[in-house]
């Protein structure tokens, strides 16, 4: 083991998360306080010494993305300014990782923005899941590890022990995950081709690949308005698909998304819990899958100087 002690820190994003990974590692959350004041400034404390130990942070930039985002830069501060030996972001979801590159003239890009704001506040290094786009590594100055979240839905579906699998891609760019999870399953592949003829509006075209008689999983990385994951999969069923299942790491499940996939021909919607719901973003056939024991696995890694990568290989 490292001669460093190893503690936990969390923000209020998903404090069940950060009291399973402790649980998972045998070590409790550490002492803070997160307040607010009057005119909704936050206030941190941390309750507990951290000199010389080995820091990981876990919060989520999910909505309200910026809270989040704050309570993490400010206790980044405040654990740096008190010693710590090394802080490690431990972020499962990463906010505005939608905004990775210029669309038009004039565009931010938010996400590097925010890999900036976090190395600033003193972060060593970050942790993080299924990046919307993996380029965002390269937009911090500092290691990343980026855990994928297809083993942890690999493994559920292996456990269905399904006959005659697709995995269906909902778009061109979702390929390569598609694959990966087809590959652990045993499964071949499908994608699904639109067009977008504006946010968060799109249109089928095609379907591209043998899925007629055949259980179909969708999978992507996130869920937001869950407009292209149901039409998808209502065109997979009006085609010939036997049934249909979806899943994905970040459910983000903004707008009018529950009612979608409520009223969807989905079976069941397979999720983890990179962001916490509560029971109004919650339904009968949503299965959420825990990602604590991976992030656990990566921390004691970090902790002692190991390979993250051959937690996968």
């Amino acid at each position: 083991m490292s001669s460093k002690e190893l503690k936990i820190f969390c923000g209020n994003a998903n404090r069940e998360l950060a009291r399973e990974i402790g649980e998972y590692l045998g070590v409790s959350l550490g002492e803070s306080k997160v307040k607010r004041f009057q005119d909704g400034e936050i206030s941190i404390a941390i309750d507990e010494s951290v000199r010389g130990a080995d820091i990981f942070v876990v919060q989520p930039t999910c909505a309200p993305t910026n809270d989040n985002i704050m309570e993490l830069l400010i206790m980044i501060d405040a654990l740096k300014r008190a010693s710590a030996r090394r802080i490690t972001a431990v972020m499962p979801y990463y906010g505005y990782a939608r905004q990775e590159r210029k669309a038009r003239a004039r565009d931010p890009i938010t996400a590097k923005l925010m890999a900036n704001l976090i190395t600033t506040a003193g972060a060593d290094r970050v942790v993080t899941m299924d990046l919307h786009a993996p380029a965002i590594q390269g937009f911090f100055d500092i290691p990343v590890d980026h855990l994928p979240g297809v083993p942890i839905l690999a493994e559920y579906f292996k456990e269905k022990d399904f006959l005659d699998l697709v995995v269906v891609s909902p778009d061109l760019g979702g390929v390569t995950r598609a694959r990966s999870l087809a590959e652990r399953i045993g499964a071949s592949i499908a994608i699904i081709d639109k067009r977008r003829p504006e946010p968060n509006v799109s249109e089928i075209m095609h379907v591209i690949g043998e899925f007629k008689g055949k259980t179909a999983i969708m999978i992507d990385d996130i869920i937001d308005t869950a407009g292209t994951i149901t039409q998808g999969a209502q065109a997979l069923i009006e085609r010939g698909a036997k049934e249909v299942y979806a899943c994905c790491t970040h459910p983000v499940l903004s707008g009018p998304a529950i009612e979608r996939l409520e009223n969807s021909v989905f079976k069941e919607v397979i999720v983890t819990n990179t962001i916490p719901l509560d029971a109004e973003r919650s339904l009968p056939k949503m299965k959420v899958l825990s990602v604590a024991p991976l992030l656990g696995e990566a921390i004691v890694r970090i902790h002692e100087d190991l390979s993250v990568s051959k937690l996968f290989s």
